[in-house]
């Protein structure tokens, strides 16, 4: 795969020196059986500049400060959802109890404070990140193609569209049961609800930083 991606970026190159236009090199490259993504993301790496060569653009970098601040942004993120995932389900528990449990008997008090702590440290401190981040890639769009972010988001986006089936598989084996309680069903939602957006924002957000600069 590395050697393919780099004899499609020599050849982008020498056609470029060539003289030709990208038009005629992406249709040639597409009836060669290239795909459109790969050719892009080859394309990407020279700007679109009236000069006698093609001028290639800065490739991205990554500073030991930058993958820190990503490795804690997200896992403020997953500290966060996971907290308030146990916060919403103790308040059904509380608003639906099974049987005759009273409030105490149906919520551990030591872990709805300990989710409480949680989320007061970490929702602020990935909101902050965030927005810090945000400000740094207004400045240098360049930093938006960072690999270690790129990871990080694909892993956000996998970890998130498993929550979401195994809740749906949870919810249909429920309903076929006879077994599909409201207080189930509440649960089920408050999932599929943290784990769907989660999934949304970041696949949108990969998508627009997938856009040619």
């Amino acid at each position: 795969m590395a050697a393919g991606s780099a004899e499609l970026e020599r050849f982008i190159e020498q056609a470029l020196i060539a003289g030709h236009s990208r038009e005629p090199v992406q249709q040639a490259l597409l009836d060669a059986g290239w795909s459109q993504a790969q050719i892009d993301g080859a394309m990407q790496q020279w700007a679109s500049v009236d000069f006698p060569l093609p001028v290639p653009r800065p490739a991205a970098s990554l500073s030991a400060r930058e993958a820190f601040e990503y490795l804690v942004l997200f896992t403020a993120l997953y500290l966060s959802i996971w907290h308030l995932g146990h916060l919403l389900f103790a308040l059904i528990n509380v608003m639906l109890p099974q049987g005759g449990n009273t409030f105490f008997s149906v919520v551990d008090s030591s872990r709805v404070r300990f989710s409480v702590s949680s989320l007061i440290i970490s929702w602020p401190l990935f909101v902050w990140l965030s927005w810090r981040i945000a400000r740094a890639v207004s400045r240098q769009p360049l930093k938006r193609l960072s690999t270690v972010r790129r990871w990080l988001t694909y892993l956000t986006l996998f970890i998130a569209a498993a929550v979401l089936i195994g809740d749906l598989i949870s919810l249909v084996y429920a309903l076929l049961g006879g077994e599909l309680s409201l207080r189930f069903a509440l649960k089920a939602l408050v999932v599929g609800t943290l784990s769907g957006s989660v999934f949304g924002w970041y696949l949108h957000d990969l998508r627009r930083e997938e856009e040619p600069a």
